[in-house]
């Protein structure tokens, strides 16, 4: 079996890189900074003109017809970028919500406790888990209309470490969320799997983004003489972080293909680890420049830390691969197979 990317998958994530490098390059990116993270819907249009949104759904359905693997190259490449917005939440309610496959409409995602972003500007709120009519399965609940206006209503700010990502408390709401405009098919478990899997690959390209900036850094910085790269704790700092974006990558790209619950959580465990332990390092690389609100590396910490506080912590993905340890260890070996029954994850883990 070839894990290798193919040509059409290579020439996929170039052409978003392109994209993002024409769309938001770094005067867009500190023009959103200064807007307090507030959401350009030109660009909105214009991702879900390429294709950003609606890449999974079947072509039939106006959509691209691909998969799980290149929708985690695409969210790779907004990583890289920082591209702010409720993109994982646009992109899966691609098909179930009016408007989000185009990029016409904004949909963010509550999920118990977890604080909801960019809930202000939001055209419909996807209330994940919530409970189903009798006989149903559960599923994400649709808000839109009077009732999502009655959500917002509600809901009350709270202060963001990251100035690109405004959030809204609703957790009281969200147990008291009206009854639902629409009722999408999509089950609680998969929704929750697949944002933790596409929020790993924003967490994987932010990781390899501040890699290749301390390494640029550590060869152009001059310090006695030399530049800071030649030392070599410098160096060890910077072989440190690529030995923990490429597992990462490995676990991510792996995760796509398999869909498994058990391995999404592998993934988003080391995909936080790469991103937040990456940016840190880069900040400290780049030493007190790094620290200033004029360099970017902060913006990649920040990011980091707030999307490893979502969806599937840390905790909640050891205490899924734990289970899933103590499961295979008390079956005999030719019973282990894919297919293993496994705790549902939670949204904030």
């Amino acid at each position: 079996m070839d894990f290798q990317l193919s040509d059409d998958q290579r020439a996929l994530r170039s052409g978003m890189r392109d994209l993002l490098g024409a769309v938001f390059d770094r005067d867009r990116l500190r023009a959103a900074v200064e807007r307090g993270g507030a959401l350009d819907r030109s660009l909105w249009r214009e991702l879900g003109a390429a294709g950003f949104f609606a890449l999974r759904l079947p072509e039939e359905a106006g959509g691209v017809g691909l998969g799980l693997p290149e929708a985690v190259l695409l969210f790779e490449e907004a990583g890289r970028a920082l591209l702010p917005g409720p993109l994982v939440a646009t992109h899966l309610a691609a098909g179930l919500v009016k408007g989000a496959a185009e990029g016409e409409a904004v949909v963010t995602a509550v999920a118990g406790d977890l604080p909801v972003a960019h809930l202000a500007e939001a055209d419909a709120v996807l209330v994940v888990g919530a409970e189903p009519p009798a006989g149903e399965a559960p599923g994400a609940e649709s808000l839109t209309g009077e009732a999502l206006r009655a959500f917002v209503a509600a809901a009350r700010p709270v202060r963001s470490m990251d100035p690109l990502t405004p959030l809204h408390s609703a957790r009281a709401v969200a147990e008291r969320a009206p009854a639902a405009t629409e009722r999408t098919p999509a089950h609680a478990g998969r929704f929750r799997f697949e944002t933790a899997l596409l929020t790993a690959a924003e967490q994987l390209g932010s990781a390899a983004r501040t890699t290749e900036a301390a390494v640029q850094h550590a060869g152009s910085r001059e310090q006695f003489g030399s530049p800071v790269g030649a030392f070599q704790a410098v160096k060890h700092l910077c072989a440190d972080m690529l030995a923990r974006t490429e597992p990462a990558r490995a676990a991510v790209y792996a995760a796509a293909v398999t869909g498994d619950p058990v391995e999404i959580a592998a993934a988003k465990l080391l995909a936080d680890e790469a991103a937040v332990r990456n940016a840190r390092d880069c900040l400290q690389i780049h030493g007190g420049m790094g620290f200033t609100w004029e360099a970017d590396v902060h913006l990649h910490l920040k990011r980091a830390w707030l999307r490893a506080a979502s969806w599937l912590t840390g905790a909640g993905a050891e205490e899924l691969l734990a289970a899933d340890l103590g499961a295979a260890g008390r079956l005999p070996r030719s019973s282990a197979a894919p297919g293993r029954p496994v705790r549902e994850a939670g949204g904030g883990g």
